[in-house]
């Protein structure tokens, strides 16, 4: 097996750089809707992840992932989408049953009247 078909990183490396990725198109996701104005930025985040593909100086890799959560971080939405049957997610607390009892007592009005 020659040296240039052996990945110097782990697997923990490989899990964390995926889980960084999926962060940013998550993170695209709940600026943008639109999943055709939403693609052309995922393919953006592609090519940036691809661009650093073959970085192997651990150091360097180190500073490319350290800016890449920095910017991750600035540019994190405020209020991300929360999956619908989440305890906080778009369906909590919707479509409450009515109140019991009546809010006009049409019995009394019409004793009224």
């Amino acid at each position: 097996m020659s040296p240039a078909s052996v990945s110097p990183f782990t697997k923990a490396h490989t899990s964390y750089v995926k889980s960084l990725y999926r962060r940013y198109l998550n993170n695209e996701l709940n600026w943008v809707v639109r999943r055709d104005l939403w693609r052309p930025r995922a393919l953006a985040i592609r090519a940036e992840f691809e661009r650093n593909r073959n970085v192997h100086d651990p150091r360097a890799l180190a500073a490319i992932l350290e800016k890449a959560e920095a910017d991750l971080a600035e540019r994190q939405h405020p209020d991300p989408y929360r999956p619908a049957e989440a305890p906080d997610g778009t369906k909590w607390e919707r479509n409450l049953p009515p109140p019991i009892g009546p809010y006009f007592d049409h019995e009394a009005y019409i004793a009224a009247h």
